[in-house]
């Protein structure tokens, strides 16, 4: 349930005083049951050193205020321009005369009947081809003789057996590696030295007054409709002033120089490797046994002679044609009669001529603008105070130098290598030419 916000106005003092009069009734075994349900207090940081306060910056002198440019004086008002006389009415063109009526064209006389073509002569029946002859059978071709059967290849005798390979000598065993020296550890860094405090920023001097702006000067009265006069030339500005000088900052000191780096010890020569032990030299390859010569193919059969081909039977002769019967002349075509003569068109009449346009009035001549004022000169920029020199910044304090590394122990010579021996693998992919190699 809510209460209304003028009851709880009333309310809110009431319940403040009960509880603070039940809080000074209370005894201690209350006060600290309310200690376990507070939270504890946050630890205080541990305070640090006083730190050097920054120097407050000189307030900066305030702008003096602008100088009021006066009001740029009212443009006079241009005459009205007078009314142009209204244009004069064109005149009216003449009607076009009417065309003459064209004459009839006469009547063409018609075409004369074409005369009928005779009728084309029947023509005789073709004759009936006579039978070609039957084509005669050939004779039967005579059978091949049979081929005698080929000899057997003689059997080829078995390959000899290669050498076995010598034994590939033993590598001798690799001396092992001599441990490697623990590094030196770095010395620490020296701590910074604290940088002195900077001096404070000297007052800015006051700027000067601003001049009072001079009186505007009386405006003539317009005269009617006066000439627009030329231009005037605007007066020169007045130069800026220059700024002064700036203050020269003090150089920077030298850079000390690190120490000097130790030379590293020489490295130590590798020793030669041992040689490598010479190969066995291989067998001399066996030779292979001689084939046997190859037996002679028997002789081909003679092939028998084919039978005479019988001779064709002569075609018949082809029998004539009836010759053709001779056509009918076509009758002649008759002439035409003649066209009649056109008539001759009437002339035509002539246009009338179009009248003169009439001239346009000239424009009256415009009237004069009146002078311009002249306007007032600028009031004079007050010159800028001098600006005050920088303090010279403190100089850095030197750092001390560094430390010398402590020099990296010598490294142990390594032992002697032994030769590595000559690759192998050829002698089995057929390469020859190794014997000898390793004398």
């Amino acid at each position: 349930m809510r209460t209304p916000p003028r009851w709880r106005s009333v309310l809110a003092p009431a319940a403040m005083a009960a509880a603070l009069a039940a809080a000074a009734l209370g005894g201690t075994g209350a006060a600290h049951a309310d200690d376990h349900d507070a939270p504890h207090a946050a630890t205080p940081a541990p305070a640090h050193g006083p730190q050097p306060a920054h120097p407050a910056k000189p307030d900066h002198p305030a702008e003096p205020g602008r100088p009021q440019y006066p009001g740029k004086p009212d443009q006079p008002v241009h005459p009205a321009k007078p009314e142009q006389p209204g244009k004069p009415e064109q005149p009216v063109h003449p009607a076009k005369p009417e065309y003459p009526v064209h004459p009839d064209k006469p009547q063409y006389p018609g075409k004369p009947e074409r005369p009928v073509h005779p009728d084309k002569p029947v023509h005789p029946a073709k004759p009936v081809t006579p039978v070609t002859p039957v084509k005669p059978e050939y004779p039967a071709h005579p059978a091949k003789p049979v081929h005698p059967e080929k000899p057997a290849h003689p059997v080829t005798p078995e390959k000899p057996a290669y050498p076995a390979k010598p034994v590939k000598p033993e590598y001798p065993a690799k001396p092992a590696h001599p441990a490697t020296p623990a590094k030196p550890a770095k010395p620490e860094q020296p701590s910074k030295p604290a940088y002195p405090a900077k001096p404070a920023k000297p007052e800015y001097p006051a700027k000067p007054a601003q001049p009072a702006t001079p009186a505007k000067p009386a405006y003539p009265a317009k005269p009617a409709y006066p000439a627009k006069p030329a231009k005037p030339e605007y007066p020169s500005k007045p130069a800026k002033p220059d700024y002064p000088a700036k203050p020269a900052y003090p150089a920077k000191p030298a850079k000390p120089e690190y120490p000097s780096k130790p030379a590293y010890p020489a490295k130590p020569t590798k020793p030669e490797q041992p040689s490598k032990p010479a190969y066995p030299a291989k067998p001399a390859k066996p030779d292979y046994p001689s084939k046997p010569a190859k037996p002679d193919y028997p002789s081909k059969p003679a092939k028998p002679e084919l039978p005479a081909k019988p001779a064709y039977p002569a075609k018949p002769a082809k029998p004539d044609y009836p010759a053709k019967p001779a056509h009918p002349s076509k009758p002649a075509k008759p002439a035409y009669p003649a066209k009649p003569s056109k008539p001759d068109h009437p002339a035509k009449p002539a246009y009338p001529s179009k009248p003169a346009k009439p001239a346009y009035p000239s424009k009256p001549a415009k009237p004069e603008h009146p002078s311009k004022p002249a306007y007032p000169s600028k009031p004079a920029k007050p010159e800028h105070p001098s600006k005050p020199a920088h303090p010279s910044k403190p100089v850095k304090p030197e750092h001390p130098s560094k430390p010398a590394h402590p020099s990296k122990p010598e490294h142990p010579s390594k032992p002697a290598k032994p030769s590595k021996g000559k690759h192998s693998g050829h002698e089995d992919k057929g390469h020859g030419g190794h014997e000898g190699h390793g004398d």
